[in-house]
């Protein structure tokens, strides 16, 4: 018979969301338990190329960007790929993402956007020198690296749109670019650099929580859920039942068939992405770099060098299509110098939750006195993590999380 276990706060998802969460949950005095259907930190938390890309205020949902993917889409040179299916959601989520690419959306997406990213900010830097993680932190910003002088330009409208922020980045031409990342090829034409950013190894930030007592099981996953009125008080798992004061779905991309269970609509789709990882070459960037034409991340670390990139809309699946770990091969190829290609260490594929105006899900469910939500960060949950942990121990503990939650809110898909 298996055993029910009581505990004060249950997060289920051990990715990096989740993770942060629990952190902030058992700082701020509760106990906590977080429960993972794999291990702690397997899925898009795993894989991705670890930017903290503070200074991304602008979200994919902006107006031109139906129109600019499709032209790529004909051309063979897009990241972006749709599976033609009969998957009648997935194409009314992407129809909703159409009708938020207008001019009243993005600038509703950057403020609300830059509160969430502004907090994160400020919360990991803190959180690294506390806790002393070695997650190989590098500030040495982000480089959007270009070949082609005509969209290197483009990004000054982008640019204006940070200016008011105070994050706007510098543009760099061909000389000035050598001096600062020698490691970039010749053909590439210059560079913006965000020097708010930062880039860290994603794989190693999930130690802390078992020094700070929080439990931690994996291999377990949630179920079903057994309710008295609004309130959940039993979660049922592979593993036995939890019976908690307060639950927290951070359950990244399979949020959507999880929350349905509880009779909510939280329409996140999983886009799939890729990434590999190499020994570190002999000739191998200081910067990440952000490779604008083929949208390809290089993040650097002490051993290794990793690439990554692509936005897939194919459903739940975790197939390694050769040909788009090819493409990441041959970016790095065309943006970096030449070197002796270095050994394959992991060749990743990982899901991402995305909302359909690019916003993450952050806030108590409605018509649940005590299930919250922390889900939906698309390509940003590395760098939106702290400030997600902190509001949502600040909500479970009644306390003002310092920011208006409004625009993360569960309740605009209700």
């Amino acid at each position: 018979m298996q055993e029910t276990i009581k505990t004060e706060v249950l997060v289920i998802g051990g990715g990096i969301v989740g993770l942060a969460s629990a952190y902030y949950l058992a700082m701020a005095g509760h106990q906590v338990q977080v429960i993972e259907k794999d291990s702690v930190g397997a899925g898009a938390s795993h894989g991705n190329c670890g930017l903290l890309f503070f200074s991304d205020l602008p979200p994919l949902c902006q107006p031109g960007a139906v129109t600019h993917e499709l032209g790529r889409i004909l051309q063979s040179s897009s990241p972006l790929y749709i599976k033609f299916d009969f998957n009648l959601p997935k194409w009314l989520w992407l129809l909703r993402f159409a009708l938020k690419c207008n001019s009243a959306h993005l600038q509703y997406a950057l403020a609300a956007r830059e509160k969430l990213l502004y907090t994160s900010r400020q919360l990991f830097q803190e959180l690294v020198y506390k806790e002393q993680l070695a997650c190989d932190w590098q500030r040495r910003g982000v480089l959007m690296v270009y070949k082609s002088q005509a969209a290197m330009d483009n990004y000054e409208k982008v640019n204006k749109l940070l200016a008011p922020y105070g994050l706007g980045a510098r543009p760099l031409g061909k000389s000035q670019l050598r001096r600062m990342e020698p490691a970039l090829a010749d053909e590439v034409c210059g560079a913006w650099h965000h020097d708010h950013d930062s880039h860290a190894r994603p794989e190693n930030l999930d130690g802390v929580l078992r020094k700070i007592g929080v439990n931690v099981a994996e291999n377990c996953e949630a179920l079903r859920f057994s309710a008295q009125g609004k309130e959940i008080h039993a979660v049922h798992t592979t593993n036995g039942t939890y019976e908690a004061r307060a639950v927290l779905l951070a359950t990244g991309a399979w949020t959507t068939p999880i929350a349905r269970q509880l009779a909510l609509r939280i329409p996140i789709q999983p886009a799939k992405g890729y990434s590999i990882t190499l020994a570190r070459p002999d000739i191998c960037p200081r910067i990440a770099c952000y490779f604008h034409e083929p949208n390809v991340v290089a993040t650097p670390w002490q051993d290794g060098l990793r690439l990554g990139g692509t936005l897939e809309f194919s459903g739940f699946n975790f197939r390694l299509d050769k040909a788009r770990l090819d493409r990441l091969k041959a970016a790095a190829g065309e943006y970096l110098r030449p070197s002796p290609p270095p050994p394959i260490i992991e060749e990743w594929v990982g899901l991402r939750p995305m909302t359909y105006d690019d916003l993450p899900v952050i806030g108590q469910a409605p018509g649940w006195s005590n299930l919250y939500l922390a889900c939906g960060h698309g390509m940003l949950g590395l760098t939106m993590a702290t400030g997600t942990g902190h509001a949502v121990a600040s909500l479970i503990s009644g306390q003002d999380p310092g920011i208006d939650m409004a625009p993360y809110s569960p309740a605009r898909f209700n």
